[in-house]
């Protein structure tokens, strides 16, 4: 079986992370940094590999149980790759009372994933959230910080169509 690529084999981004930690562990209490570490990690690669996270402990002298603990107890923190449009559907009460299931739905027709997922070019990964704090506009979603509002499913999928074909014009 053929193995993945490492994602480390880009010189310039293993460089600007050792050389983030490097200037981490000059501080007082570096384990303190390890958060900040591996938020630039995530900058940096897009989100943590297991062998971006090897190199965090490594380099830090962290155990690795501390770091994935870390990582995934922490909403922020991705251990997969994420699509080019990070799309956030609301299921709070009056977004769920408004009709995003319905919205929901047909986002998850249109891309042929579920939630958590990401599409197979790379362009949309479907999560889901509580409250936007958009609620005058419910039903909405979000796409990489953008609040889309007043949602039905077929503005939703109109969004979506409107992303993909800027997408691949460039």
């Amino acid at each position: 079986m053929p193995t993945a690529p490492s994602i480390l084999k880009d010189k310039e981004k293993l460089a600007e992370l050792t050389a983030f930690i490097d200037e981490v562990k000059t501080r007082e209490l570096p384990d303190t940094y390890l958060i900040a570490v591996l938020h630039k990690a995530q900058d940096i690669y897009g989100y943590l590999d297991k062998e971006v996270i090897g190199v965090v402990s490594n380099r830090m002298r962290i155990p690795l149980s501390r770091i994935w603990g870390v990582s995934t107890f922490y909403h922020y923190f991705n251990l997969k790759p994420r699509g080019k449009y990070v799309i956030s559907v609301c299921l709070g009460t009056a977004c769920y009372v408004k009709g995003s299931p319905r919205v929901l739905q047909a986002i998850k027709d249109e891309l042929h994933v579920e939630m958590g997922e990401t599409t197979e070019d790379m362009l949309f990964t479907l999560l889901e959230t509580r409250c936007l704090g958009a609620c005058g506009l419910a039903p909405t979603m979000m796409i990489n910080n953008r609040i889309y509002g007043e949602l039905t499913p077929a503005k939703a999928v109109e969004v979506l169509k409107k992303l993909r074909a800027e997408a691949t014009k460039k």
